[in-house]
């Protein structure tokens, strides 16, 4: 005499496949809700803050054999970082000019939305400041409340050439030593090691010459961008290559400053290590996702049907009969 849980393991045998047709079926229906769950995960949020002063537009590096300007191959930078950003990643953007900063967009999720970060990086350029001097010191400062209102923590990577106008001296640079971001700042220093001219540019962003070595009295390769009887639209310009203002990466103040702060400078380099050291930062915050199942539903229901033929393919020695 068989018992009931025999019966119903006979039956389960001999009717297996409309078990799992039923079975796939009910999966397949389940996957139109779209089942999903929240989990807490750590994730990268990467704010990338590109200065814009006219230092920038400087040309001493090379892409793909190319000379290019500071600020392009901070673009190219910017976005090889988002390519290389898994799904999950945060991105926000922002610009540091004079003595702030100003966010250009919140955090957004990088796979979402990756054509508007990477459109919004291709737009950065110098005539987006909003005064011609830089203080770096001051810039951290800035800095300092744009992470605060930020919803979630942020890794702050900041791209500069670190050449600030005026120079920094015991007089204007500023106290450092209550910041408490430090931790969550990585310069990033653009620019070569040769020191070349900063060339100018109108209002029209033309080209018109070159800084003259009194910009530094302007506020070295700005002025005033708003005032257009001095920028559009024939700005004063170096009369001779002598008179040029030169401009390289100041890697040692950048470092000094990056000290004083606890934070941390890597020299940008198109390069696998400078983005693998990039990513291999700790992940700066922890937020509340959401994951689809779906996926999940459509494995199984899958299995399902795979499951209805594995019998025959083992019974004829791995040739699949369909009838």
């Amino acid at each position: 005499m068989k018992y009931p849980v025999h019966k119903a393991l006979d039956w389960a045998r001999s009717h297996y496949e409309t078990l799992l047709i039923g079975l796939a079926m009910l999966l397949l229906a389940a996957s139109l809700v779209k089942p999903q769950v929240m989990l807490k995960q750590e994730v990268h949020n990467f704010l990338l803050l590109a200065d814009v002063s006219q230092s920038m537009n400087a040309q001493d590096l090379k892409l793909k054999n190319k000379t290019v300007s500071r600020m392009e191959y901070t673009q190219h930078l910017m976005k090889r970082i988002v390519e290389t950003s898994s799904c999950g990643t945060y991105i926000s953007l922002g610009a540091y000019s004079a003595e702030n900063v100003a966010l250009l967009f919140m955090p957004l999720e990088v796979c979402a939305n990756y054509d508007e970060i990477m459109d919004s990086i291709s737009q950065l350029e110098w005539r987006m400041a909003w005064s011609g001097n830089s203080r770096i010191t001051f810039g951290v400062k800035a800095a300092e409340e744009v992470l605060d209102y930020l919803d979630t923590p942020a890794k702050m990577l900041f791209f500069t050439d670190g050449d600030e106008a005026p120079k920094a001296n015991g007089i204007n640079k500023l106290d450092l030593s209550d910041v408490r971001i430090g931790k969550r700042v990585m310069f990033v220093g653009i620019g070569g090691k040769e020191a070349v001219p900063i060339p100018r540019y109108n209002a029209n962003n033309k080209w018109v010459g070159y800084w003259g070595i009194d910009s530094k009295e302007e506020g070295g390769g700005g002025g005033n961008y708003a005032d257009a009887s001095k920028d559009d639209p024939d700005p004063v310009v170096a009369s001779a290559e002598y008179d040029r203002y030169l401009s390289s990466l100041d890697a040692e103040h950048l470092q000094e400053v990056a000290r004083e702060i606890d934070g941390q400078y890597i020299e940008g380099s198109d390069s696998d290590e400078f983005l693998a050291f990039v990513q291999k930062q700790k992940p700066a915050a922890r937020i509340l996702s959401i994951y689809s199942l779906t996926w999940i539903y459509y494995g199984l229901a899958f299995l399902c049907i795979l499951g209805i033929y594995l019998p025959n393919f083992w019974r004829t020695g791995g040739r699949l009969k369909i009838s």
